[in-house]
């Protein structure tokens, strides 16, 4: 009995210490007590527990468990300190951690203002480095023009490191011209790490002995720096060779023979068997975008010379309205290769002769690598715009029916307003600051010009859906359609309709039944 009482004494309450008592090991099923994270279960003044204390009477047993520790720890209230401890660690650690997070913002902040500024400073002479990889040894600015060159920078160098910065498609490229000059834009921002890297990425991959045409082309799909893109449309286009070595023979060679045939064939624009396509050619450029150049009696005389010698050159299909359109975006980016200030506030004419003349030769061969793309676009009867129109008639059918129906009911055949956008690549729909932009991707794209076009356009009508079903007239809805409301557009506006143009592609392009009903 002694020893049954001995241990009924063992199981009742005790202070005693005891080797071998029981703690609790957390671990994925009882994770630590944390005093910061569970602070608000613990009332003021209150020490943290050991245990878990459940509201139920223990029993015997559970009550030695709660209350026996370690019998080789000789302090009292052991657990209590620890955990006191493990609180202000924590708390100081907090605090600590937090400081670094402020410390590290504040240096970012400072190390960006400083990488804005640094860029600044490198922009003055980014002209010249330019230069040098477009055309070692000034291959592509020749020694007349060093001079107006090198003071264009002196007198405009902070103006240029404003005017040369680019966004990234989804960015894009600044504006040229009114239609060239952006509305929203009066002062060009710094770029941004994205748009800084991206021109990094077109220099690296240009000062190379050989460009990666297929790389510079994913590049330049989403857009392509302002005072990068005369090197790469000329490189696009095929016109300049990938070669470096070769450019600088290459280009010495397509400029003589441009201006070979010039006094081959243009003093014949007065023959009786030329004089129609010449007088065309007179009252079309009037016609063209932006008047600040058409007013300009230098710039006049350029356009007339490049789309004579070309409509003598290609017999087949002669001069047809439309195409002098489309010399405009080349002349524009190939003036902005020479100059600072934007197109529509210089003076063509005060540019150097040669320089003039690089632009000219330049500006025809790129005008020509175009066209053979879409020569049928201007043969009799302009076959390929006929197709194209029936192609861009069928294709809206199958993405948008109520539009398509829409149209049809109100008796509005898409020549009457498709036309003019495949003859004249959207020149006249959109600003050419949007255009330009365009052509970036149409370089980039296989076909861009022939066929990627097609699925712009309906990409373009189906964008105006909302304002089409409103129209309940068919002179409204044709007035509507002919005079597109685009003249605040600019690169976000082109960005997503390049991006619905591609996904439509995507969708229809190697499935002519897709959708079809």
């Amino acid at each position: 009995m002694a020893n049954d009482g001995g241990r009924k004494q063992f199981w009742k309450r005790s202070s005693a210490k005891v080797p071998g008592s029981i703690q609790h090991v957390y671990g994925a099923q009882h994770p630590p007590f944390d005093p910061l994270l569970h602070g608000t279960l613990i009332k003021p003044g209150s020490k943290p527990p050991t245990t878990p204390v459940k509201l139920k009477k223990v029993s015997t047993f559970q009550e030695f468990e709660s209350n026996t520790s370690d019998a080789w720890d000789l302090g009292d209230d052991d657990d209590e300190l620890l955990a006191i401890a493990a609180e202000n660690l924590n708390t100081e650690v907090v605090m600590e951690t937090a400081h670094k997070v402020i410390q590290n913002h504040s240096k970012l902040q400072e190390q960006h203002k400083f990488q804005e500024e640094h860029l600044r400073e490198e922009k003055q002479v980014e002209s010249a480095e330019l230069t040098s990889i477009a055309c070692s040894d000034n291959r592509l600015v020749k020694s007349v023009s060093e001079g107006h060159a090198s003071s264009s920078l002196d007198n405009a160098s902070e103006n240029s490191s404003m005017q040369r910065s680019q966004s990234l498609p989804q960015t894009s490229t600044p504006p040229l011209v009114s239609g060239v000059a952006d509305y929203n834009t009066s002062v060009t921002p710094a770029l941004t790490e994205r748009e800084a890297s991206r021109l990094d990425k077109f220099k690296q991959l240009l000062a190379g002995p050989n460009t990666d045409l297929e790389e510079l082309r994913k590049l330049s799909w989403s857009g392509i720096p302002k005072h990068i893109r005369p090197i790469a449309w000329k490189l696009l286009s095929g016109y300049l060779p990938a070669n470096v070595d070769r450019r600088e023979s290459t280009l010495k060679r397509k400029r003589k023979e441009y201006f070979a045939f010039v006094e081959q064939y243009y003093d014949s624009r007065n023959d009786e068997n030329h004089q129609d396509t010449y007088r065309q050619i007179h009252i079309d450029i009037p016609r063209m975008s932006p008047e600040v150049l058409r007013l300009q009696p230098k710039v006049t005389e350029i356009f007339e010379r490049i789309l004579f010698i070309w409509a003598i050159r290609h017999p087949a299909s002669g001069y047809v309205q439309g195409i002098n359109d489309l010399v405009t975006p080349f002349f524009v980016v190939f003036v902005c290769e020479y100059i600072e200030e934007e197109v529509e506030n210089f003076d063509v004419s005060s540019l150097p002769e040669e320089v003039l003349q690089n632009i000219e030769a330049d500006s025809y061969w790129c005008m020509s690598k175009l066209l053979d793309g879409i020569q049928d676009n201007y043969t009799f009867a302009q076959p390929g715009i006929q197709k194209k129109v029936k192609m861009l008639e069928e294709l809206v059918s199958r993405i948008d029916e109520q539009v398509h129906r829409h149209l049809d009911q109100h008796e509005v055949k898409y020549l009457q307003f498709a036309f003019r956008w495949m003859n004249n690549l959207l020149m006249r729909e959109v600003p050419l600051r949007c255009t330009i932009r365009l052509w970036d991707t149409y370089q980039s794209e296989p076909e861009g010009f022939s066929h990627f076009h097609l699925y712009v356009c309906a990409a373009f009508l189906v964008k105006w859906r909302k304002e089409i079903l409103e129209e309940k007239d068919f002179q409204e809805l044709l007035i509507f359609l002919q005079n597109l409301p685009t003249v605040h557009w600019g690169n976000e506006e082109i960005s997503v309709l390049l991006a619905e143009a591609y996904r439509l592609k995507f969708a229809f392009a190697d499935a002519p039944n897709h959708y079809k009903k």
